[in-house]
């Protein structure tokens, strides 16, 4: 049986070689399960193959916690390749999306849960941003790429902090950059998505996976790769069904 089915509202964690923030991961995310919008709520670990001993402290915070639950990759494949695990795990009605570097909080969760009935997607948009200059800089190209090329209104696809309605979230591709192209997708499903403005605060554990390579020359391939597959994409509605 598949634990998440009992829950309203699944929050979905990808990580790799977090290790240092588990212990506070831990203690914010428990702390905030007994209090969040919709209840009750879980959370689903996705580790992206780590190598840096984390896994176990892991599966013993899982252990801890009958609201913990982890599915844990044989090799790192990256954080779409999470993400979509992550959702086509979940079974509750929402799925909710967080980064493990907690420089978003969990408890902005519930200014987009309140939404999330009436929109496919909800999205956090970064206020006072507190990361460095270049990566600012980078995020704000990135972003205006994207939507230069995709022509959706996201003004910060890059906010680790989402709530999505689980059917349609089942429903994303599994593509390198998936994560990066979000509303898009929703839109193309037939769905709506709201922004609204959530703090960010500073890493402070741990070590930052951003490069040029990931965050720069990244999302410039993927939105053409993207746009390829749009134009091939099968999308389809089902009117009627019988299954019994």
């Amino acid at each position: 049986m598949n634990g998440t089915a009992s829950y309203r509202f699944t929050i979905v964690v990808p990580l790799f070689n977090e290790r240092d923030n588990l212990p506070q991961l831990e203690q914010r995310l428990a702390a905030y399960l007994q209090r969040a919008a919709v209840q009750p709520a879980c959370v689903l670990f996705v580790d992206d193959g780590s190598t840096d001993g984390g896994s176990p402290l892991l599966e013993a915070m899982c252990r801890r916690h009958k609201d913990f639950f982890f599915l844990h990759f044989a090799r790192n494949r990256g954080l779409s390749a999470a993400l979509k695990a992550g959702f086509e795990a979940c079974e509750s009605p929402l799925a909710g999306y967080l980064d493990a570097d907690l420089q978003t909080d969990p408890e902005d969760f519930d200014l987009l849960l309140p939404h999330a009935g009436e929109h496919a997607m909800v999205m956090g948009v970064r206020t006072g941003r507190k990361d460095s200059f270049g990566k600012r800089f980078i995020s704000r190209f990135a972003n205006r790429w994207r939507r230069r090329l995709v022509h959706d209104t996201a003004r910060d696809t890059g906010c680790p902090l989402k709530v999505i309605q689980t059917a349609y979230a089942r429903r994303l591709p599994c593509l390198n950059g998936m994560h990066r192209f979000l509303p898009a997708l929703i839109s193309s499903m037939g769905g709506d998505y709201l922004q609204i403005p959530v703090h960010h605060h500073p890493r402070t554990a741990g070590h930052s996976k951003f490069s040029l390579k990931n965050r720069f020359w990244g999302p410039i391939r993927d939105t053409f790769g993207y746009r390829w597959y749009l134009r091939r994409w099968v999308n389809y509605t089902i009117d009627k069904r019988k299954l019994d």
